[in-house]
């Protein structure tokens, strides 16, 4: 099989084609459409397993404590709006959709998620606050769809996280997740990595209420 027919036979699996590709770099709005995503609601399991992951301790006040959630960091690839699929099993190629995009860029969208999720163990702030709390630093290094083949893939986020007060490291871990995607497109891959992110919150919030700070005033 020459090189354009694989390109095209793996692009047929993924519900694109040559032209759709080429229409959405010119941007031709009549024959594209743009769908846009989110990161949507957190699912009710995830939610329950993230309540599960914090316990109340016996005689804890209901104060929470402070934490300074800052903007999450990403790299340029993922600064941007771009749903991104990444083939393993063709060299490693990487790409984005022609005509799927998200809202925001998956650090912002990251960003809100986690502020949100992370609200119910602890009194969220953001950096900007003159307040003097701990600050939990978040590195985005991967947020894509990746497949192993032409109709398997998973969505997979990878990520760094550091707790830091008065300047000074209080802890530091790595975290990756993954979720298998349903289907072998771009709908499939957003799905796939809300569960990640869901996943991701939920081991971050496990871990935080592990750390020192969370029963400091």
């Amino acid at each position: 099989m020459s090189g354009r027919a694989r390109l095209q036979a793996t692009l047929a699996a993924l519900g694109l084609t040559l032209g759709t590709l080429l229409a959405g770099c010119a941007g031709n709005a009549g024959t594209v459409t743009d769908i846009r995503y989110d990161l949507g609601l957190r699912s009710a399991q995830g939610a329950s397993q993230g309540a599960q992951a914090v316990p109340a301790a016996p005689g804890a006040s209901h104060a929470k404590p402070p934490l300074k959630v800052l903007g999450v960091i990403a790299p340029p690839p993922l600064d941007n709006d771009g749903i991104h699929y990444r083939m393993n099993f063709d060299s490693q190629r990487t790409a984005r959709y022609a005509n799927s995009r998200w809202t925001m860029s998956p650090a912002r969208l990251l960003t809100e998620r986690l502020r949100t999720s992370l609200g119910a163990q602890a009194t969220v702030l953001s950096g900007s606050d003159a307040v003097q709390a701990p600050m939990l630093k978040v590195e985005l290094y991967e947020f894509e769809q990746v497949f192993e083949s032409p109709t398997e893939s998973s969505g997979v986020l990878s990520a760094r996280a550091t707790l830091l007060q008065g300047g000074k490291v209080l802890a530091q871990r790595s975290f990756v997740t993954r979720a298998p995607s349903s289907t072998p497109d771009a709908a499939g891959g957003v799905r796939a990595l809300q569960a990640a992110s869901d996943d991701f919150a939920n081991q971050l919030g496990a871990w935080l209420s592990a750390q020192s700070f969370a029963g400091t005033p």
